[in-house]
């Protein structure tokens, strides 16, 4: 019970969007066509199925903008079931519809994700494929008088959301460089606000700097002359580090794995797409993003923030333990309870099953491989440093 008020505490805080613009949590009925069925070639009544997908308006989950917004998905899904989906601001509220069985599957970022696993005791979802690796900075003002980690004392720095992936790295940041933040007896203060209002106060210099995703980082870049203190690429080996999952409901999972196999086989289809069509997916997002917020993104901003950004299906298993060490070290992961286990949060078996009828190499370990044994990694939470 400890768990779960201490999520609901994040949940009631993070109020504050994990992505690009705010707009409203637009839910769906919970039933949708619940007679609903098609007929086949025989003229039997066939029922249809459900999909109840969540995403948010990012560039992190610029698979779902795209492939929702185009009909991609629900090509691939076909007649047989039914797509509904739900635009979110905010990965805890993802999470906590998910749990809520209010969703059956959402892109969400790795510590959302990782919370909704640990307050369920391991039992409400799974994480079942990668979105984005990266595309995360730490941007200053060129006039903050920040030149090294050393000059950090006394900053005021924003994060897009309380426990949102960006606020846990920003915090460990500021921790590994021997300070502290002020609700820690500190003199750093960190504020997690909506990446809109981190514009705004960075523009009006009312703070010093701030840990954001992409393309926030370009903007603050371009509109606010910033620079980058750091580009969180340098801190993961390899440079590659997961900032966005597929998690789905355990249940749904267990009940529907042929509709969560489509589900994937159109997340691949368009995660390739996107990366062998780069410039015609940079404007097809823009399309779809305005459809769904009535704005877009620079198009140079855009094209900048995502040479730090790679969209993939790898859930890039590894970094998510770190992440989840990162969340437990600054106290906003299971705080006052023993370090978590993590096994068994993955399920990555329908993936490697698409990526082998595909002839694509299947995912090992916390990376792609290109080999056919896989090496044993130790999944318990805490075992990667």
């Amino acid at each position: 019970m400890q768990r779960r008020r201490n999520y609901l505490s994040i949940v009631i805080a993070a109020i504050i969007i994990d992505g690009f613009i705010g707009s409203s949590n637009t839910f769906v009925p919970e039933t949708f066509a619940q007679n609903a069925s098609t007929t086949d070639s025989e003229g039997s009544a066939t029922p249809v199925k459900t999909l109840r997908l969540g995403y948010f308006p990012n560039i992190n989950h610029a698979q779902a903008v795209i492939g929702v917004g185009r009909g991609d998905f629900q090509k691939v899904l076909g007649p047989d079931v039914k797509l509904e989906t739900v635009v979110f601001n905010a990965g805890p509220s993802a999470i906590e519809s998910l749990l809520a069985k209010r969703i059956d599957a959402t892109y969400v970022g790795s510590n959302p994700a990782i919370n909704g696993y640990v307050v369920s005791d391991g039992k409400g979802l799974k994480i079942v494929a990668g979105s984005a690796s990266a595309g995360a900075v730490f941007v200053v003002r060129n006039d903050s008088g920040i030149q090294s980690p050393k000059d950090l004392g006394g900053k005021k720095f924003a994060s897009p959301q309380l426990g949102n992936t960006q606020d846990i790295a920003l915090r460990k940041y500021i921790q590994d460089n021997g300070f502290k933040t002020t609700e820690n007896g500190g003199n750093v203060t960190v504020v997690p606000i909506a990446n809109p209002d981190i514009l705004t106060l960075f523009l009006k210099k009312e703070i010093d700097g701030a840990w954001v995703p992409e393309p926030w980082g370009a903007r603050l870049i371009k509109e606010g002359s910033g620079r980058i203190f750091l580009d969180e690429r340098d801190l993961w080996p390899n440079g590659r580090f997961v900032t966005a999952n597929i998690a789905v409901s355990t249940d749904y999972l267990k009940n529907n794995p042929d509709v969560i196999k489509k589900l994937l086989t159109a997340h691949v289809n368009e995660t390739n797409w996107i990366n062998t069509h780069k410039e015609e997916a940079i404007k097809t997002f823009n399309t779809e993003l305005k459809k769904l917020t009535g704005k877009t993104i620079p198009g140079d901003e855009l094209k900048d923030g995502l040479t730090r950004l790679e969209i993939t299906y790898d859930p890039l298993k590894l970094s998510l333990f770190r992440s989840a060490n990162n969340a437990y070290d600054v106290g906003l992961l299971a705080k006052g309870q023993p370090r978590p286990v993590l096994t068994g949060i993955f399920d990555i078996t329908q993936l490697n099953e698409i990526l082998s009828e595909k002839g694509l190499p299947p995912i090992y370990g916390g990376a792609v491989s290109t080999t056919t044994n896989a090496s044993a990694i130790d999944e318990r939470f805490g075992a990667v440093e």
